[in-house]
């Protein structure tokens, strides 16, 4: 459904210095339709081909500093590893440290959903170590083995491309001197053995639901020690303390054991048009969906007569519904919520605590076709 997208990396050099230096842009786009990155968020790395550091940064920070002994003067470098990580700064990072759409904690929306923050960008100044012999080389070296940290991206080699133009001021314009381009395309298969979600059907005609396939996500059987039985609440340890940490799937004890389950439901179906009510619930017991997108295709979806606000619908058989932090409050008023369970919603963050939440949505198509067997994904 997107097989187009992709995350790029655009490394510009926008000056080189005589003392052999350079000053470096890198900006971070999240060219995907559906996916985007949630927190913790990117860990872009990569390899130096020569002995270089990182001198200062702003709008980012490497998680390690490395060993700089080689070094003597009273100001160190930023970091001297050999392949540094560097992760975005976090809301509220000091105004002397920050860059162009920094500061977002390495969370990227994605183009169709956020086009503000699909973007990340940082500045860097990197020199040659004192042993280096490439001290006054005034041409850059690209490093190489670049990775975006993020579980199922695979990140390609450098490849040259036209230097990149910036606007200065109104009307004039200026451009780096040389650029390179990463492409990071992700694939499932990579990122987890398992799916992350399945999918159930009913119709108003017949009581009878058609539940997810047993074993869809993971059988019960293995993973006895990970789920957590209906009606028991989890262990504090198995819980993160806060929505930047990286916990496993805590799940809730079902035969299909997958942490998210999404419903079609055929509500009524008449000459006219036929309507459906989707509802997605959250059984992981360790993660806050706060930013999720569902991707349902469907044939009779480019007939789409009328849909909740959320939803996206520039796609001829492909239906987006997104929902962020940023509309919760207005959301809470268009989506219906089936079931609330012990937890309600927490005012102070805008998250949702609850063990797992349903909300719904209606859609109404024309009647042309079935409404049954149809292609989902939630991310």
């Amino acid at each position: 459904m997107d097989p187009n997208g992709n995350i790029t990396i655009k490394w510009d050099v926008m000056k080189a210095n005589q003392d052999g230096s350079f000053d470096i842009r890198i900006f971070i786009f999240n060219h995907q339709l559906f996916r985007h990155i949630d927190a913790p968020g990117w860990k872009l790395s990569w390899d130096w081909q020569g002995k270089e550091v990182i001198w200062n940064m702003v709008g980012a920070e490497a998680t390690e500093q490395g060993d700089c002994s080689k070094f003597k003067a009273d100001n160190l470098p930023h970091c001297c590893l050999k392949k540094p990580v560097i992760v975005d700064l976090l809301p509220g990072a000091p105004y002397n440290k920050q860059s162009f759409n920094c500061c977002k904690g390495g969370v990227l929306s994605s183009l169709a959903q956020d086009p503000t923050k699909y973007a990340s960008m940082f500045e860097m100044h990197i020199g040659n170590s004192p042993s280096s012999q490439q001290q006054q080389k005034a041409d850059m070296q690209i490093p190489q083995n670049f990775s975006i940290g993020l579980p199922g991206y695979t990140c390609s080699a450098p490849f040259k491309v036209p230097p990149s133009r910036f606007r200065d001021g109104s009307r004039r314009f200026i451009q780096s001197l040389k650029t390179w381009n990463v492409t990071c395309t992700y694939s499932q298969f990579i990122a987890r053995t398992a799916p992350t979600c399945c999918v159930s059907l009913s119709a108003f005609y017949n009581e009878t639901i058609v539940p997810c396939a047993t074993c869809s996500c993971g059988c019960q059987e293995l993973s006895r020690e990970q789920c957590i039985e209906q009606g028991k609440t989890p262990s504090l340890l198995q819980l993160p303390n806060s929505d930047r940490d990286v916990v496993p799937d805590t799940v809730m004890c079902t035969k299909h054991m997958c942490p998210i389950r999404v419903h079609w439901h055929v509500k009524v179906s008449y000459r006219e048009y036929w309507r459906v009510k989707i509802t997605v619930t959250n059984l992981n017991y360790a993660k806050n969906y706060s930013h999720w997108s569902l991707v349902a295709q469907h044939p009779n979806l480019k007939s789409l007569v009328e849909m909740i606000r959320g939803c996206s619908t520039e796609f001829n058989i492909t239906t987006t519904c997104y929902f962020n932090q940023a509309k919760m409050e207005m959301c809470r008023l268009r989506f219906y919520y089936v079931k609330i369970w012990e937890y309600l919603h927490s005012e102070k963050d805008g998250y949702f605590r609850g063990k797992y939440l349903s909300t719904a949505m209606s859609v109404s198509c024309p009647r042309q076709m079935s409404t049954l067997g149809f292609l989902t994904k939630l991310t």
